[in-house]
């Protein structure tokens, strides 16, 4: 059975994020690959979003990673596109911006990268997830999706997901 995404139910998801970050006086930030600033945006949709969200980062190319932070031996060793790598993504931007919460999200959309199409897998997203100093790294294999944004939309799912589950 094919896994669909919905739009709206998607953004209504992450209104209730962003507010219950607020609640909890907790902030976030991200660095982003694969999804291109999708997650910070769409925190960023709700009001009061600038009281939770400190800053992110899109890091779209290898070298972008290792000028915030990642450093170039974890991607050489493990490739972009691996659990240590979205694992370092989040440290550096945890540390860049003093954030409770921090996200990063690394992977393949709808065709391979030729910059590393050693290590490219359609669909195959990593993304890392760290809350007060604990990371915890995950690996989904999303379905062929329509459009980029619809790919973007569904690893936000994902990572909403499970950031969700951490936070209740």
């Amino acid at each position: 059975m094919k896994k669909t995404y919905d739009e709206s139910e998607i953004r209504n998801d992450y209104r209730r994020l962003t507010k219950l970050l607020i609640e909890k006086g907790l902030t976030i930030t991200t660095m982003e690959s694969a999804t291109s600033g999708q997650i910070a945006s769409l925190i960023t949709d709700t009001e009061g979003s600038s009281a939770v969200l400190k800053g992110a980062f899109i890091t779209y190319c290898n070298e972008a990673k290792i000028m915030q932070g990642v450093p170039a031996e974890v991607i050489d060793k493990y490739t972009v596109y691996s659990r240590e790598t979205a694992e370092a993504m989040v440290k550096a931007c945890v540390k860049a911006y003093d954030a409770n919460i921090g996200i990063g999200v690394t992977g393949t959309m709808g065709n391979v990268d030729p910059q590393n199409s050693e290590a490219s897998v359609p669909g195959q997203v990593y993304f890392a997830i760290g809350i007060n100093g604990k990371v915890e790294s995950y690996h989904i294999q999303l379905p062929p999706q329509p459009t980029r944004l619809a790919y973007k939309l569904a690893v936000a799912k994902e990572i909403y997901n499970v950031l969700i589950d951490k936070l209740q």
